[in-house]
């Protein structure tokens, strides 16, 4: 009856000699066994500093080599360094302050041919159709709905220019 000596944890326990022919037997539980087969390394949050295991696959397909605990400092990571401004796919040159105008200027966010009320489907539009033109006259707000059917269909572009009561 061997007792053999576990590799991780230093414990002794019973292997058959039948497993030590095959070169098993090498670890008193499937927790020294999980412990024995990882190979990556321990590394700090990039945003965190939380210590979070990492495989050598995810050390070496790592582009930036900053490496983060959870998808949430990731997120943090990438929406305040590095996709922001002239990095971020949709910037076009920072032009894109129009909407800002009208809160300014405490337009009241009312769509202009509906009059729906909510915030979340509210949009501006340039009465000229030129998105560089941000005076105050070429801005209104519309819905999406009403957005579509102002740049879709001409006689919905004389409906909106009807005077907010």
């Amino acid at each position: 009856m061997p007792t053999v000596k576990c590799r991780i944890c230093g414990g002794g326990f019973y292997a058959k000699p039948s497993w030590l022919k095959k070169g098993y037997g090498k670890y008193c539980s499937k927790l020294c066994q999980y412990k024995a087969a990882k190979n990556g390394k321990i590394v700090k949050c990039f945003i965190c500093n939380e210590p979070t295991y990492k495989t050598q696959k995810d050390l070496r397909k790592s582009k930036s080599k900053k490496y983060f605990c959870c998808k949430s400092c990731q997120t943090k990571w990438r929406n305040s360094i590095v996709y922001i401004g002239p990095n971020h796919a949709n910037w076009t040159g920072g032009e894109s302050t129009y909407r800002s105008v009208l809160i300014r200027n405490k337009i009241p966010q009312i769509c202009r041919r509906c009059k729906t009320r909510d915030r979340r489907v509210l949009v501006v539009h340039h009465v000229d159709r030129n998105r560089k033109n941000n005076t105050l006259k070429n801005l209104i707000w519309l819905c999406h709905n009403c957005h579509f059917l102002t740049h879709h269909y001409s006689d919905e572009r004389e409906r909106i220019m009807v005077p907010i009561a």
